[in-house]
């Protein structure tokens, strides 16, 4: 993938419309899904796994860590993924540059917050089945894309909190173009 188009130091970019963020993040899912399962079963391979839940924890810990070093990985070399790439969202640290391994790191472990608290809400409610699940998943995560839009700078809680920003990385004449609130 070749090296995205960081813009000019002391010229800022847009934050990324947050419609394209969103649908980013579901590309990513589809992506991650992939990704996961390669991970599944190297590890499963690697320690002669036989049953979905032998070695649950450590599968868990396995996989986590090579989602992380797809995030990181990419993130410090060209500053987007593919999803970011197809939907033009650029990661940049507040000098616009490419992030470090440490910041980029701390991005992956802070992007969990998308997650934790509905999961936290799934376990104290100690709901069952896959659609209340769903929903609360859905309910959290739909509630954490509302504080970027409540935010001055627009972006996302973890963003601001390690010194990034998701920026629109289209030409300006094609923002313009496109508009207010507009997704594409």
């Amino acid at each position: 993938m070749p090296a995205a188009t960081l813009p000019p130091p002391g010229s800022p970019r847009p934050p990324a419309p947050l419609g394209r963020r969103l649908l980013s993040f579901v590309y990513e899912g589809v992506l991650l899904f992939g990704v996961v399962m390669l991970a599944g079963f190297v590890y499963g391979t690697l320690t002669g796994q036989r049953h979905a839940l032998q070695g649950l924890h450590g599968l868990q810990a396995f996989v986590f860590v090579v989602v992380g070093a797809y995030f990181v990985g990419f993130w410090t070399r060209v500053g987007q993924t593919l999803p970011m790439r197809t939907w033009q969202i650029l990661l940049v640290d507040r000098e616009g540059r490419l992030p470090g391994v440490a910041r980029a790191t701390a991005r992956y472990l802070l992007c969990w917050a998308w997650f934790l608290p509905a999961l936290a809400a799934v376990r104290l409610l100690d709901l069952q089945g896959g659609g209340r699940v769903t929903l609360v998943l859905a309910a959290g995560v739909a509630a954490y894309a509302v504080l970027a839009l409540l935010s001055r700078d627009r972006q996302f809680l973890h963003d601001r909190l390690c010194g990034t920003r998701l920026v629109d990385q289209r030409p300006p004449a094609q923002r313009q173009m496109s508009g207010p609130g507009a997704v594409s």
